[in-house]
């Protein structure tokens, strides 16, 4: 192993730095005094706070029985809250069956929707059929009117009409 100038043989790199010349306690790194001094006072705010929150909590509690406030206010008291509505639905799939079935039975049945009025509502076969037979209510052709076949010219922008080949 090489020797180093200074004297003794190393065995390793960091045997040089073992026993440092000049190297002990620094007194000006910490005040053991000031150290103290925190440690005390923390401890010392630590048992006031506790102190002076257990009071309030016990000021607090003192109070809430003087009002006769329930302990849990948003639990239920015995009887069952229901939301407003709208709610959720408890059964979906029910319900949905139960609706259909009676919008099917409406529409294939007879029934009065304004007695007063005389306005019945038929089976929807029924109504379709009797829309075949009578056609459905149409506007009379005003003779300014176009025709069928009639298109927009071009060229007029719209004021003239020509019939077109498709």
């Amino acid at each position: 192993m090489a020797q180093h100038e200074a004297g003794a043989p190393h065995r390793t790199a960091d045997d040089e730095y073992l026993d440092t010349p000049g190297a002990s306690y620094e007194h000006t790194d910490a005040n053991v005094w000031v150290v103290a001094k925190f440690g005390f006072w923390l401890v010392v705010m630590a048992i006031v706070l506790h102190l002076g929150m257990g009071l309030m909590y016990a000021l607090l509690i003192d109070q809430a029985t003087a009002t006769g406030e329930p302990r849990y206010p948003l639990a239920p008291a015995g009887e069952v809250r229901l939301p407003p509505e709208p709610r959720l639905q408890e059964l979906p799939e029910t319900e949905i069956r139960v609706f259909r079935a009676a919008q099917d039975r409406r529409l294939h049945s007879y029934g009065w929707v304004d007695r007063e009025a005389g306005t019945v509502h038929i089976p929807i076969d029924e109504a379709m059929r009797l829309t075949v037979e009578r056609g459905l209510p149409a506007r009379p052709v005003a003779p300014d009117q176009p025709q069928a076949g009639m298109l927009a010219s071009d060229a007029s922008s719209g004021r003239r009409m020509e019939r077109r080949r498709q």
